[in-house]
């Protein structure tokens, strides 16, 4: 195989280049149309919302039914507590789900930060942005392009993150793109033997952020678009910087090494000499291997079927009892008190404030922001920061990241919240007090 790989000319190459064009082109090129000012793949994602019109409700509702019908089908709720529980939140999201858009149900649903929010700004645009996106994702993975950056950035994210360079491409998505089509990603690559499993879980935990687009909702809010650069580029750096840090500590350092379903893995190849050449030699002998266009769409899309089905309803549910939890109960406030010791180093205001927010992006990132609306411009800085850096929320990542064939316990994820919290702060507070 390989000899006969050798032999492929440059006129054979075109799968590589047409198509990887493509997917830079779908993920990774803003452009503006009409009004929005987005990816390609966020333009056809609103393309389709808008042929679907007032029917987009009853098409998240059927995907929400049956993610949450099928589980009990395929007899999820034997294999484990865990299952089980996940059996019965995603009931529990089928129920709000069929509440909200046939108009019955508690007063408190209909309050524009409960059922609106949940609904209308996470249902809607992931029932139909994780299918489009996987789709796109055709063009992105199976042609040689990841191969082609895995070998140039293997200098960068190796000693770093601990992560083939190929994750570089992770990363990229989920801050174009979004955290769903970044996991979409990482987790067909995963199954498809190119991460282990210590790789997939720093990636998936790591890299898989909220796009800019959402980082500029977050600005807005918080009076911050006067210091867009500023604020745009520490949150890059201070998130990258702490999943620098967090992939050399437990849990995530004591992580399996095994790949998906026991494969033998994909290993990086190990570059003497020119990168270029060895960079384009394995994206030369992808694109020889790779399967048709048709069969890898089919691919993607069902596992982007399979992963929405299996996220809406948890996201539903989660965020729903995680807004009560957060507006109704003290239990944000004592569980805050974990934060005061890397507050309270630093002459900040507002420090009990900046606790809460912290601790309260667990259960949604947009949450800090919306706590912190009147504080002062420092604390409004790192609040925003946090929100993003800390990456790990239950109101969307956490089912999106159980959705995959990671399979990162809660516990696991929620000490790694912690940590990035927790590091965060560490940065971002000296450097607002610096700044402002």
């Amino acid at each position: 195989m390989k000899n006969h790989q050798l032999q492929i000319k440059g006129k054979d190459m075109w799968k590589f280049y047409v198509f990887s064009l493509l997917g830079i082109l779908l993920f990774f090129v803003p452009l503006k149309i009409g009004e929005n000012h987005t990816i390609l793949v966020d333009h056809a994602h609103l393309g389709v919302r808008e042929i679907l019109g007032k029917f987009t409700a009853y098409y998240a509702l059927i995907i929400i039914l049956l993610g949450a019908i099928l589980p009990i089908i395929r007899l999820d709720f034997k294999k484990s507590v865990t299952d089980c529980v996940l059996v019965l939140i995603k009931l529990l999201g089928a129920v709000i789900g069929c509440m909200y858009v046939f108009k019955f149900g508690p007063k408190l649903l209909f309050n524009p930060e409960y059922g609106p929010f949940l609904f209308d700004k996470l249902m809607l645009p992931l029932s139909i942005l994780i299918p489009v996106g996987a789709i796109a994702l055709s063009f992105l993975v199976g042609y040689g392009l990841l191969e082609f950056i895995g070998v140039l950035m293997q200098p960068v994210m190796r000693p770093i993150f601990k992560t083939p360079g190929k994750s570089a491409v992770d990363a990229v998505a989920s801050f174009v793109g979004s955290y769903s089509l970044g996991l979409l990603i990482t987790n067909r690559v995963y199954k498809d033997g190119m991460y282990n499993k210590k790789e997939a879980v720093i990636i998936a935990t790591g890299f898989s952020t909220v796009s800019a687009t959402f980082m500029v909702i977050v600005a807005k809010t918080l009076d911050l678009m006067d210091h867009w650069n500023l604020f745009f580029w520490s949150t890059l750096i201070i998130t990258f910087i702490v999943t620098a840090i967090s992939a050399h500590l437990p849990p995530i350092s004591r992580e399996s090494e095994a790949y998906y379903n026991n494969q033998d893995g994909q290993k990086e190849i190990k570059v003497e000499g020119n990168y270029i050449k060895a960079a384009y030699d394995e994206a030369k002998k992808q694109s020889y291997e790779s399967l048709t266009l048709f069969k890898n769409i089919l691919t993607n899309l069902k596992d982007g079927i399979e992963m929405t089905m299996a996220i809406l309803p948890s996201i539903l549910a989660i965020g729903f009892l995680g807004l009560i939890l957060a507006n109704f109960t003290p239990i944000i406030d004592w569980l805050s008190y974990i934060f005061y010791p890397f507050i309270y180093i630093f002459p900040i205001d507002d420090k009990p404030l900046l606790a809460k927010a912290s601790t309260v992006s667990i259960i949604e990132m947009f949450l800090p922001s919306l706590l912190v609306v009147k504080s002062t411009i420092e604390v409004k800085f790192v609040t925003a920061i946090t929100s993003i850096s800390a990456i790990i929320f239950f109101s969307a990542l956490v089912p999106c990241i159980l959705a995959t064939d990671i399979k990162i316990p809660i516990w696991k994820l929620i000490v790694i919240w912690f940590i990035r919290v927790a590091l965060t702060l560490l940065i971002a507070i000296p450097l607002s007090l610096l700044i402002f």
